[in-house]
């Protein structure tokens, strides 16, 4: 659908009064645009990406499929693998009647302290430009919109609403910019976000350089620019700027858009322009056309889909021999596994903020170990603590008082405590981003836990007045007040906590459950409000899991530890203070080290975290946030069943020291952000520094082994032949560098090859980007593993 009849674009425009165009380029709500029936236009619904269309609400009943987020997309480096995801991403939005899809993000990696980091793809931006080319072209393959975000140089989450980002032109173009022109290029996205920060000066919304001359100039891109939300805070100077979209709605500074145009501060012309954009992207996505069926549940069809992606994503980082053979895949013979570590139990499957959707279920470590080794005895031990909230209580613990299932029963209650909506929810975070229902004061939240004598303790989140009731009796009566956080996503980065200790006693449970009752005030109820209970049934002895970790390590065949961090930590909205794993988790690998030498480590983090402890295990498995999916394609590698496919797509240091863009790097100063690396970005920083990460940039191991046997320039590409000379059938990526003389290489093409165990493969690499000057190909595994070179010059 995304041939135009632009004449009849133009027919309708004609038909449009000053009012109805300003009305158009405006939200009506937080997520949809106003329909105007007379030209047959219905409302076109905007949905956040990037692993997941989560729709206009905030619903865990309204679940959506979660695929693995981009970093770990990246890893694949599988062109193919992401037109699969953006084809996911396009059935689900066709599913749930999205027009357009806020994905994918490609900025890069120009920091790990970055708190969206998991968000995007690589640290490299052809790698970037590539992956999210083929998302694009994957969404709009269903007659959907796709939207590159954030545009442009928005690499930082501190200040991220107004900083001013001081970059040269060369690497503003060469770096950031890229991969935004490559997709626009290859792949034609009908929508794209104008970011929240300044670019030299100019706010993106207003920044006329990049969003006239050189986006809808240079580029020649005939899309729709839409802001960032809240982006927009002024009326000539943004359309003028060349937005097309201010959202949300129905508020902002564009309400004055048409008496900007009456009194000809904004000329017509450039007001007809923003409408034809509109229009295009109504009619290339359908909202010209026939209403779109009603969405049903998340298919269940698509879940190998996103098990496979999981997986070759994963990247196998070491993989010593124990007892003469590598440890990993684990024989089918193992009899006793011992799963360790909180991420085992509560994983992280998606990163924090606005990109959260609700998916249908979360298949964890310990299930996919589980499933995957169906005769070993499996024993679970946490370990360590190191979320900073009580944990969710299951849903399948807490009755409906009502009788109508498990879960929280919420009524939403007017100024009088009349109920005006009642509903069955989970028992997960609850979020409403200003729809609770009209006159809503208070929230009152009740559920019968499963629960037996004994110590306990219990905790409600989220900003405002908060009352706990247990078996009856009020036992917490308290302001939950936030931090100062000046961000739209503030009350989702670290929602105040108040907790309790509660002692249960035989006459408060009843049928083996006690009834809680939460009344709960919202600071801001017209706002985004947010609410979660925890529980727990006893205080934790760290002293007294260690040592039963060790115990239960001791006595496995296998020990798996999962350790990672968690969505406060990783998130919209802030940077990251620190790479080190949260809580003792250094602590609890050296312990399983120490006590079993048949041990995986599996990491669940969606950027790098220092890792002391790397050459004291023999095996290391990266596994990023892996989506809904994560447990069962953990399993699958585990036991062999797939092959860990992942190639790191950033650069992991060794030390604090050695990260190029250092923890004060992504903190404005007076407002401005110096990018005063200039190109020198990712692995080219760490080679012109002369610092050994350690893992490099590319790398990755997998189930076999390759021989890199001949390698031959053919102008525009590269022609590799590899021999799988493993034991097993196998699937490589096959990377070439271009290394002038004395300066950094450059990653200028990637394929991947498959191979049976013994038999060859031939692949065509695609080379852009080379150096002017002479240079050299270097061609191999990643950057820390370079096998043939081929003069280039």
């Amino acid at each position: 659908m995304g041939a135009v009849d632009e004449a009849e674009l133009r027919r309708l425009l004609a038909q449009l009064s000053v009012a109805d165009k300003v009305r158009l380029l405006t939200g009506a709500d937080l997520w949809t645009l106003h329909p105007l029936p007379e030209i047959g236009l219905r409302p076109l619904v905007l949905s956040d990406g990037p692993h997941g269309v989560r729709g206009p609400t905030f619903d865990e009943r309204d679940a959506s499929l979660l695929l693995p987020v981009a970093s770990a997309l990246a890893a694949t480096w599988d062109r193919a693998a992401a037109r699969t995801a953006g084809g996911l991403l396009g059935d689900e939005a066709r599913r749930r009647g999205v027009h357009v899809v806020l994905a994918p993000t490609v900025n890069l990696h120009r920091t790990p302290f970055s708190g969206r980091h998991f968000e995007n793809f690589s640290e490299d931006p052809l790698l970037v430009a590539a992956m999210g080319a083929e998302v694009v072209a994957g969404v709009q393959s269903r007659d959907v919109a796709a939207t590159p975000k954030h545009f442009a140089a928005n690499d930082s989450e501190t200040e991220r609403l107004s900083y001013d980002v001081r970059v040269d032109e060369r690497t503003l173009r060469d770096v950031y910019l890229a991969p935004f022109e490559r997709i626009i290029a290859e792949a034609g996205p009908w929508a794209l976000m104008a970011a929240c920060n300044s670019v030299l000066g100019r706010s993106m919304t207003e920044n006329s350089w990049l969003l006239n001359d050189v986006l809808k100039g240079e580029w020649d891109w005939d899309g729709a620019v839409v802001s960032d939300w809240f982006a927009t805070r002024s009326v000539e100077a943004a359309a003028l700027g060349g937005l097309d979209l201010a959202m949300p709605g129905p508020g902002g500074p564009w309400r004055e858009l048409g008496a900007a145009v009456e009194g000809n501060r904004v000329p017509e012309s450039v007001l007809d322009d923003k409408v034809l954009r509109l229009l295009r992207l109504a009619a290339r996505t359908g909202a010209l056309g026939p209403e779109r069926p009603e969405p049903g549940p998340p298919p269940e069809s698509a879940r190998p889909a996103l098990r496979d992606l999981a997986t070759r994503g994963f990247v196998l980082l070491r993989n010593e021999p124990v007892d003469g053979a590598p440890l990993l895949p684990v024989p089918g013979e193992v009899s006793r596994i011992a799963v360790i570590g909180e991420n085992a139990l509560l994983p992280v499957v998606q990163g924090g903020g606005f990109s959260r959707v609700s998916p249908p279920h979360v298949v964890t470590p310990l299930d996919g170990v589980r499933a995957a080794f169906p005769a070993a005895e499996v024993f679970y031990q946490r370990g360590v603590h190191h979320r900073r909230l009580l944990d969710p209580i299951p849903r399948a613990a807490v009755r409906d008082p009502r009788g109508e299932g498990t879960g929280l029963r919420v009524e939403h209650l007017d100024a009088d405590g009349e109920v005006l909506r009642s509903e069955l929810r989970g028992t997960d975070r609850l979020l409403w981003a200003g729809d609770l229902p009209a006159g809503t004061e208070r929230l009152r939240v009740r559920g019968e836990l499963a629960a037996a004598e004994g110590e306990h303790r219990f905790g409600v989140h989220g900003a405002g007045r908060v009352r706990l009731s247990v078996a009856g009796r009020e036992v917490l009566d308290a302001d939950n007040v936030a931090g100062p956080v000046d961000d739209p996503v503030g009350e989702l980065l670290e929602p105040p906590e108040q907790r309790v200790d509660v002692v249960l006693v035989d006459a408060d449970v009843t049928g083996g459950a006690v009834a809680l009752e939460v009344e709960f005030t919202p600071a801001e109820p017209r706002g985004l409000v947010v609410l979660g209970l925890g529980h727990r049934d006893q205080e934790r002895d760290e002293a007294g899991e260690l040592a039963a970790v060790r115990a239960v390590a001791r006595e496995a065949d296998l020990a798996v530890v999962v350790v990672g961090t968690h969505d406060e930590v990783e998130t919209e909205g802030r940077d990251r203070v620190s790479l080190s794993l949260p809580g003792t988790q250094d602590e609890l690998v050296r312990r399983v080290v120490e006590a079993n030498p048949r041990t995986a480590v599996v990491v669940n983090a969606g950027a790098p975290v220092l890792m002391p402890w790397a050459d004291e295990v023999p095996a290391l498995l990266w596994t990023w946030f892996g989506g809904q999916e994560y447990g069962h394609a953990l399993g699958d590698v585990l036991r062999g069943a797939a092959e860990p496919g992942g190639r790191l797509p950033t650069t992991f240091p060794a030390e604090l020291a050695d990260v190029p863009v250092p923890l004060p790097g992504v903190l404005p100063v007076d407002g401005e952000l110096h990018y005063t690396e200039g190109s020198l970005l990712g692995h080219r920083a760490y080679a012109a520094y002369g610092a050994e990460p350690a893992f490099h940039f590319g790398h990755g191991l997998g189930y076999t082994t390759w021989e890199y046997e001949t390698a031959d320039d053919d102008g525009d590409a590269v022609r590799v032949v590899l021999r799988n000379t493993g034991d097993r059938a196998g699937r490589e990526v096959v990377q070439v560098y271009a290394r002038p003389d004395d300066l950094p290489a450059s990653l200028v093409g990637f394929a991947v090859a498959e191979a049976a165990a013994g038999d060859r493969a031939q692949v065509r690499v695609a080379v852009s980007g080379r150096p002017g000057a002479e240079h050299r190909l270097e061609i191999g595994r990643g950057l820390g593993d370079l096998r043939l070179v081929v003069d280039g010059g």
